[in-house]
């Protein structure tokens, strides 16, 4: 069981390990807090000259990553955020995204941006409780 009084940062088994100065998931009084997530791939590599149905897939997939090296899942998720540089993309992202996260119903947040690292279309961060 986890201290409500203490932070644990962790970097999920299966993604690189951040090249910058965070953690992939910090968790703080019973609160999980997902770093950014892009698609890129197990091996360090953005998956960026890929479709969107890819890169959505990859990035969800890093999110699952995430989830599963704090012992969480899924219906853990209280609030996701996305970000995407084409909203014209939305549409298929919430159906891909309804693939992924089933009937669980976190929060969710969508917003357009300019741009992204790596000339991502998408970037996905999310909260969620710790049991």
């Amino acid at each position: 069981m986890r201290s409500n009084e203490t932070i644990e940062q962790i970097n999920a088994d299966g993604l690189m390990p951040p090249r910058g100065k965070y953690s992939h998931v910090t968790i703080a009084h019973g609160t999980a807090y997902i770093s950014g997530q892009l698609p890129v791939n197990s091996e360090g590599e953005p998956v960026t000259s890929e479709s969107f149905a890819v890169q959505a897939k990859q990035t969800l997939s890093n999110l699952d990553a995430c989830l599963a090296s704090a012992r969480l899942k899924r219906t853990s998720l209280v609030q996701v955020r996305v970000y995407l540089t084409d909203l014209a993309h939305w549409k298929e992202f919430d159906e891909i995204y309804g693939e992924w996260i089933g009937s669980h119903r976190p929060a969710r947040a969508v917003a357009g941006v300019n741009a992204l690292n790596h000339g991502a279309a998408l970037e996905m961060e999310a909260t969620a409780v710790v049991d």
